[in-house]
């Protein structure tokens, strides 16, 4: 069986199948009207920290609410900007986080001066702690079946009290509507109150916003997340983490496959900030004067 690869880009046109009529769930009725943030290129992304961040997750879980978080990074706000219905996405996303640096600094630029990166693998970590400790229980959903094995064993050496209760990898192909809703079945039967899910963006995102109301649980898009921490893929120094690197870590360990995606993703990102930032200036200074 071929299973999915984490991180790679599916094409646009899966973001809806208009062949079925099938189209994204609205967004839930509890879900904030006005939510902290600001635009970044074309997407709002939320202004908020790990301990918010983390209650939030916690109490949906606990009452099995069925919504998605998003963590947004240059790639993520970049593909939104293209493509209109992935923009929906992350727009009908209960939590859109800063998961790029790039990101988490443009928020600090529109007004939130202390936002810090909240990013994917360290919020899966941080989450498994808290549920280890408070006894929430969670369902991995993506990758490799040898990466999931591997990261078992990590979970049970760090958190021998966590509950998990299911790991599947599913096949990288269009599952049938019968293979779908056994996953659905699956993953509601095991009673999870959170659901990483590892598919990559922007497929993890769109499986997400296509099954709230559908999965009784709190689904998180993490990417590559369920690699770093099984050791499949070595994560970038933490200096590296800080001062905004990582993506150039992930692109020397992996630059045929990444070199295309970085350079027209960071180059997109890099112009539309400084045009955005020439034009509030102009406008701030109409006559050229400071």
């Amino acid at each position: 069986m071929t299973h999915a690869d984490p991180n790679l880009l599916h094409p646009a046109p899966s973001l809806v199948d208009h062949g079925r009529g099938t189209a994204l769930p609205k967004p839930s009725l509890e879900t904030p009207l006005m939510r902290r943030g600001a635009f970044v290129l074309d997407s709002h992304i939320d202004a908020t920290n790990w301990d918010d961040a983390l209650t939030s997750i916690v109490t949906w879980g606990a009452q099995h609410q069925s919504r998605y978080v998003t963590l947004c990074n240059v790639h993520s706000v970049v593909t939104a900007s293209q493509n209109v219905a992935f923009r929906e996405v992350i727009a009908q996303a209960d939590l859109a986080l800063p998961d790029g640096a790039p990101v988490a600094w443009a928020l600090r630029r529109s007004g939130h001066p202390d936002q810090q990166r909240l990013n994917g693998p360290d919020l899966m970590w941080r989450y498994l702690g808290v549920a280890n400790e408070i006894g929430q229980s969670v369902f991995f959903f993506g990758s490799s079946d040898d990466t999931l094995a591997k990261l078992r064993t990590r979970i049970n050496e760090s958190f021998p009290r966590l509950c998990v209760v299911g790991m599947v990898s599913p096949p990288f192909r269009e599952l049938t509507p019968d293979e779908d809703q056994a996953y659905i079945d699956q993953i509601n039967q095991s009673g999870a109150h959170v659901v990483f899910v590892g598919l990559g963006c922007p497929k993890q995102e769109i499986w997400m916003a296509q099954h709230r109301g559908k999965i009784h649980a709190v689904m998180l898009g993490v990417g590559a997340a369920f690699d770093y921490h099984a050791g499949t893929i070595q994560r970038a120094p933490v200096w590296m983490q800080k001062v905004g690197l990582e993506w150039f870590h992930r692109l020397c360990s992996e630059p045929r496959r990444l070199a295309k995606r970085y350079a027209v993703t960071n180059t997109v990102f890099v112009y539309r900030t400084l045009k955005a930032m020439l034009f509030e200036r102009d406008k701030l200074n109409p006559d050229g004067r400071r």
